[in-house]
C-alpha cells in the first residue's frame, strides 16, 4: 500500500491567540466559514478534525478519560 504524500503548511499566531488556516488544511478538511473544529491530544501531538454540528451534544466528549483508541472502537456500535 502506497503511503500518503505528507505535506507541511504553517500559519501564524496572533496576539490574539488565533490563527488562519491554511487554504490547503480547509480544503482537506472541507471546512467553511462557521464549522466546527475538533482538537484532539494524545501522547503523539495534536490532530485537527472537522468537527460534528452538534459535538457539543456528544456525552462522551465531556469525559477524557474515555477518549482512547480502544475506547472508540468498543464504544463504535453505540
Amino acid at each position: 500500500m502506497p503511503s500518503a504524500k505528507r505535506q507541511t503548511v504553517y500559519s501564524k499566531i496572533s496576539v490574539k491567540s488565533q490563527t488562519v488556516l491554511p487554504a490547503e488544511v480547509r480544503k482537506r478538511l472541507d471546512i467553511k466559514p462557521g464549522d466546527r473544529l475538533r482538537y484532539v491530544l494524545d501522547e503523539t501531538g495534536v490532530r485537527i478534525e472537522r468537527g460534528g454540528p452538534k459535538d457539543e451534544d456528544d456525552p462522551f466528549a465531556t469525559f477524557t478519560e474515555w477518549a482512547s483508541d480502544a475506547d472508540d472502537e468498543a464504544y463504535a456500535d453505540l
